[in-house]
C-alpha cells in the first residue's frame, strides 16, 4: 500500500520545467490522492519595471499573465485567499520576501516594493488561472542597483533548531532523499518557557506556509501543510525535493496576530 501512494504523489507532482518549479498538487494538502494528472494552465508573462530600479526605493512592478496565444487571461482561482502569490529571493538566498500583488482586470497584477540592497533578485509569481486544477508559475530575474549586501554562504545548518521572535522551532524529516516522499515537520515552541505553542493562527486560510529553493535558484517549491488535528505544536508539510542538492527552506506561520518567518538551510541526498 505504501509503495502504490507513493507511486500516485509522483505519478500527479507537476514539473514545470519552464521554471523549473515544482509543485505538490492540493489534492495531497487533505490527505486525499488522485491518479488524475494535475491541470496546469499553460501560460505567459510580460513584467513591467522602472528601468534602472535603486534599492531602498519604492519600485512598481506589473506582471501580465497570457495564455498560449499571447491573450490576455482574465480570470483566476483564490488560492489561499489571494489571486496570486509573489515570492522574490536575492540571487545568494539571504532575502525571502511573500508579498500578495493587485488583480486589476485583463491579466495584470500590480504592486509596489522595496528592494534592501543591489544585486540580482528572482522573482516568482504563483497563480492558478480559472478551471486550473493547479498553480500555474512564471519567473523574472531582475537587477537592483545600489550598494551590494555581503554574499552570504549556503552552507547546510548543523542544528536544525533556530529561534524567531520568540519561538523556538525545530524542523524534522520522516527521511530526506532526493526523489522521494517526505514529510517536513516544523515543531514551535515559546523560546522563553519551552511549553508547545498550540494556538497557532491561521496565515492565508492554513496553519503555515513553506517555500523551498535549490542553491542555484532554479528549483521551487511552494508548499502548504497537510490536515492535522490542533493549532500546534506540530505543523507538517509533504513533498518531494527532485534533486539532491543544498536548499533554503522558510516556513512561515502566524501566532499572537503576528506573521513569523523560519528559514533553514537543508542538503538533500541523493536517492
Amino acid at each position: 500500500m505504501k509503495h502504490f501512494i507513493i507511486a500516485i504523489l509522483l505519478l500527479t507532482t507537476v514539473f514545470l520545467s519552464a521554471c523549473n518549479s515544482i509543485k505538490v498538487p492540493k489534492s495531497t494538502m487533505d490527505h486525499k490522492m488522485s491518479a488524475t494528472p494535475t491541470n496546469v494552465v499553460p501560460t505567459k508573462s510580460e513584467w513591467k519595471i522602472a528601468d534602472h530600479p535603486k534599492a531602498n526605493e519604492e519600485i512598481p512592478i506589473s506582471i501580465f499573465i497570457k495564455d498560449k496565444a499571447n491573450q490576455p487571461i482574465k480570470s483566476f482561482e483564490t488560492v489561499h485567499e489571494k489571486k496570486m502569490h509573489l515570492f522574490i529571493v536575492s540571487k545568494d538566498l539571504s532575502y525571502f520576501s511573500h508579498i500578495h500583488p493587485k488583480y486589476k482586470e485583463n491579466g495584470e497584477f500590480t504592486i509596489t516594493t522595496t528592494f534592501p540592497a543591489g544585486g540580482d533578485y528572482k522573482i516568482i509569481a504563483d497563480f492558478t488561472p480559472k478551471g486550473g486544477g493547479d498553480s500555474s508559475i512564471e519567473s523574472h530575474w531582475q537587477h537592483v542597483e545600489g550598494e551590494t549586501a555581503t554574499v552570504e554562504p549556503l552552507v547546510p545548518d548543523q542544528e536544525l533548531t533556530k529561534v524567531v521572535d520568540g519561538k523556538k522551532v525545530t524542523l524534522s524529516f520522516s527521511q530526506l532523499t532526493a526523489g522521494e516522499t517526505l514529510h517536513l515537520t516544523f515543531t514551535i515552541t515559546d523560546a522563553a518557557t519551552n511549553k508547545p505553542i498550540t494556538d497557532l493562527q491561521p496565515y492565508l486560510g492554513a496553519m503555515g506556509h513553506m517555500v523551498a529553493m535549490s542553491a542555484d535558484a532554479e528549483k521551487y517549491l511552494h508548499i502548504h501543510p497537510m490536515t492535522t488535528a490542533g493549532n500546534g505544536p506540530k505543523v507538517i508539510f509533504m513533498t518531494i525535493f527532485p534533486e539532491a542538492g543544498v536548499y533554503k527552506v522558510w516556513g512561515q506561520f502566524k501566532h499572537d496576530d503576528k506573521i513569523f518567518t523560519v528559514p533553514f538551510v537543508i542538503e538533500v541526498p541523493k536517492k
